[in-house]
């Protein structure tokens, strides 16, 4: 197995100022390159804080993340920034697009903060809104596209800098089932295209179902299900 993200004995505790709220406990979790993984767990029990940690946005009290045998954590914050936009892509529940630029300069927006040339991150972001099926809707902004529409916007955004793992923090949590489908349809096709790593949390079990592998967080511990 070419392994690609590991976490190794990760814990992670928060000072609530009446004592210690301990989230993670001891988590370890092996993904190879190109799986997909499915993250389940009851509300509150640290899924989100795992995706985090996973995606470098939030640093664990404990452990720590490789990454092609890179230990994350002990980067430079500005290694460590340069890592997380270049390599990861972040899709989240509520979509998070900036309501004041179109479609297109939405997806543009993490090519332009590295610094790719402006005509080369309008064309990366013109293919992907193609391969989202929103080819038509480049000039509209947020407030004009439809639930469903605006997260496919954040999945093109996502990919713009052509990572190698994408996470997927309920991706479908806030859309009807017909909608939620198509979105999971449009991720197992890009995950093929581009030769993705996917690692998505999700309530929804018959969605986790269809990935390579489901593991579940109860009560801060990872089991494998």
């Amino acid at each position: 197995m070419n392994v690609l993200l590991e976490a190794r004995h990760i814990r992670k505790s928060f000072d609530t100022g009446q004592g210690t709220l301990t989230v993670l406990r001891d988590i370890n979790l092996t993904i190879a390159a190109r799986e997909r993984v499915a993250v389940v767990g009851a509300s509150g029990s640290g899924k989100t804080t795992l995706m985090h940690i996973l995606g470098t946005l939030d640093r664990p009290s404990d452990g720590n993340c490789l990454f092609d045998g890179t230990d994350l954590f002990a980067l430079s914050p500005a290694r460590l920034d340069a890592f997380r936009n270049q390599t990861l892509g972040f899709v989240f529940q509520f979509h998070q697009l900036l309501p004041e630029f179109n479609a297109v300069e939405n997806v543009m927006m993490p090519g332009l903060i590295h610094g790719l040339d402006r005509t080369l991150a309008r064309k990366r972001a013109e293919q992907l809104l193609e391969q989202t099926g929103l080819s038509h809707r480049l000039d509209h902004k947020p407030g004009q596209l439809s639930g469903g529409e605006q997260q496919r916007v954040a999945i093109a955004r996502a990919l713009v800098m052509q990572p190698l793992l994408l996470i997927a923090d309920e991706p479908t949590g806030n859309l009807d089932s017909a909608t939620s489908e198509e979105i999971y349809q449009l991720l197992a096709q890009l995950h093929e295209d581009h030769q993705l790593t996917l690692v998505m949390v999700t309530h929804n079990r018959e969605l986790a179902g269809r990935m390579d592998r489901t593991v579940e967080i109860r009560d801060g511990e990872l089991l494998q299900c």
